[in-house]
């Protein structure tokens, strides 16, 4: 019983830790449609091919948010690690 409420708790100390995966891609993100807004304002024929790097950069970003948040998920909902005692 110890060690089923160890688990759970080191657990959910765990999926918060993967939450602050998600701080990393919001500051990249923000940092980088900043620089597509500067380099549109400089170059606004250019418009188009910023904006399409732009997306992709940022759709790449996100995932590491994504797989932060999954991690979490797992480790709350699903948990593998009980079913080892």
């Amino acid at each position: 019983m110890l060690e089923r409420a160890i688990i759970l708790g080191a657990s959910a100390i765990g999926a918060g830790l993967a939450m602050i995966a998600g701080i990393g891609p919001g500051i990249g993100e923000g940092y980088a449609v900043g620089k597509a807004c500067e380099a549109i304002g400089r170059q606004p024929e250019a418009r188009g091919e910023v904006t399409s790097t732009m997306l992709l950069g940022c759709a790449i970003a996100e995932t590491t948010g994504i797989y932060g948040f999954i991690v979490a998920l797992i480790l709350l909902f699903v948990n593998p690690l009980i079913g080892k005692l």
